[in-house]
């Protein structure tokens, strides 16, 4: 059963520190119930937004065919989704300024941008996870260690990547003990146990696959089993699972995004997890119902949304071949259309490495959509001639913005949070 346990915090007198931050106290920790072998039962109504969300990702991922390259949509998302994951944990970089820092990268320049090279080592963390991780046999300890480690890689904490935490560690209250904490996770000689549990949870198949990706992400924010980065790396879990369970084989839906939009209920719906005694109680049940019955909705939403961008940028394609006129099939021009939408700013060299064509044949395809009015030419670095694909900027945008939108429409619900700013028409 789900308890607390009393600890201990002693007292720092280190120079420095407020009476608050010096003091010491008795603290509880929570230990929570271990996932294997433990019975899910789900009301009615949850059962009902589970079918929902579950038939909503797989449709998303089934009729993704809009774009000639399901890739482009997918990696398009993949950055939106690694965005919004950040934000919550208070990294802000927007859609234009992150992707002029992957063409800086991809062009061999040092963007000098911190915040843009942490999320693009979100960007690499979650592509690896959800292509090995969800791919593989089974999910292990290592496994996870390795997404926190690549997560960090790069950062002020890199250190501590891929390490489980070796001490106490808490949510909210001072930053020097956690007498006024929110919540205190367990003690870090129980972690490693949890973890393993979790993989092994995380490795059947007897639950719905939205329902398993849920509880097993409330499950490991609730251990909190490192230092930082537990809130990405926690979101990355559930892509994994998803992929793993066949539920999203090609295309991640924004889930963050919306949790991003909704963190107050985010935050709330899984404190409500942490309920103390029997896992069967009635008052355990609603919890885990309730939360599931949030996560279904914000899978239905983010697939929602996702659709109708994919919708847009369909029709952002059907434009530009307009505006080049007639092109032959499996040129470079054609092969660049298809593929921009999942790299808007490219160099000659990126670009033809993402075509699988000649520099001199990629250069051609650029120049005529340049000249249509399709692609802009910018500078990455001082001497890197890029080039920029705007109307598909624009509508990553306008993505950001509806869906940092609670109702889903900026025109009747500002955006709850930071967003770029719309485009100016």
């Amino acid at each position: 059963m789900s308890k607390l346990v009393r600890r201990h915090w002693p007292s720092d007198l280190s120079a420095g520190l407020s009476r608050r931050d010096r003091r010491g106290c008795e603290y509880a920790a929570y230990i929570p119930d271990l996932l294997v072998d433990r019975r899910f039962r789900f009301g009615g109504y949850v059962a009902a937004d589970l079918v929902e969300a579950e038939a909503s990702i797989a449709l998303l991922n089934e009729k993704a065919t809009a774009l000639a390259d399901t890739e482009a949509l997918a990696r398009l998302l993949l950055r939106a989704e690694c965005v919004a994951s950040s934000q919550i944990e208070g990294l802000e970089v927007g859609g234009r300024r992150l992707l002029r820092a992957e063409a800086a990268r991809e062009a061999g320049v040092k963007p000098g941008d911190v915040t843009a090279e942490e999320v693009l080592g979100n960007i690499e963390a979650m592509r690896w996870a959800v292509d090995v991780l969800g791919s593989d046999k089974a999910i292990t300890v290592d496994g996870i260690l390795e997404v926190h480690r690549r997560l960090l890689a790069g950062t002020r904490l890199e250190d501590h990547g891929g390490k489980i935490r070796e001490q106490q560690n808490w949510i909210g209250g001072s930053g020097f003990n956690p007498c006024s904490a929110v919540f205190v996770p367990p003690p870090q000689e129980e972690v490693e146990g949890f973890l393993q549990d979790l993989c092994d949870f995380c490795n059947g198949d007897s639950l719905p696959a939205v329902a398993q990706a849920a509880i097993a992400h409330a499950q490991f924010e609730t251990i909190h089993p490192f230092i930082d980065g537990n809130g990405r790396t926690g979101r990355v879990l559930l892509h994994v699972i998803l992929k793993r369970r066949g539920l999203a084989p090609r295309v991640l839906a924004p889930v963050s995004i919306v949790l991003a939009t909704w963190s107050s209920g985010y935050l709330e719906a899984l404190m409500e997890t942490r309920y103390h005694g029997d896992p069967d109680s009635p008052e355990a049940v609603k919890r885990t119902d309730g939360w599931v019955a949030f996560f279904s909705t914000v899978c239905t939403r983010a697939v929602s949304d996702a659709a109708a961008f994919e919708e847009a940028i369909q029709q952002i394609q059907e434009d530009w071949r307009a505006k080049v006129g007639k092109v032959r099939r499996n040129s470079a021009t054609e092969l660049l259309i298809a593929a921009l939408p999942g790299a808007p700013i490219v160099t000659v060299t990126s670009a033809a490495r993402l075509i699988g064509r000649t520099y001199q044949a990629t250069n051609e395809g650029i120049e005529k959509l340049k000249a249509g009015g399709v692609l802009s030419q910018v500078r990455v670095g001082r001497r890197n001639r890029a080039f920029e694909a705007r109307d598909v900027i624009d509508a990553f945008t306008d993505l950001e913005r509806q869906l940092a939108s609670p109702e889903g429409n900026t025109q009747s619900s500002e955006p709850s949070r930071m967003v770029p700013r719309r485009r100016q028409t």
